[in-house]
């Protein structure tokens, strides 16, 4: 239960903080989704299918997710090695 105490105490101040900035619950919840949802793809290697499954949603409906909140090459190259996964082979010759 400590863990779960401990979580829900920092819950707690980071709402309060949202509160005092003045953010509309909408404009909390697309935060929430947008980074809850690029940890999981990070921590998938940017798998979508399994990422998908992790967050209990199906596969496309996570594909819209991440274009509305705008998730995208930016948040994926911020992940070091997942660089190299963004380029095509060279043809060879």
């Amino acid at each position: 239960m400590g863990s779960r105490q401990t979580l829900n105490g920092r819950l707690h101040q980071i709402v309060d903080e949202l509160v005092d900035r003045g953010l509309t619950l909408e404009q909390a919840r697309q935060e929430f989704e947008r980074q809850f949802i690029t940890a999981s793809l990070k921590s998938n290697d940017w798998n979508f299918c399994r990422s998908a499954r992790s967050l209990g949603v199906h596969r496309n409906t996570l594909r819209n997710k991440v274009s509305h909140l705008g998730i995208g090459v930016s948040d994926r190259r911020s992940r070091g090695a997942a660089r190299s996964t963004l380029r095509r082979p060279e043809p060879k010759a």
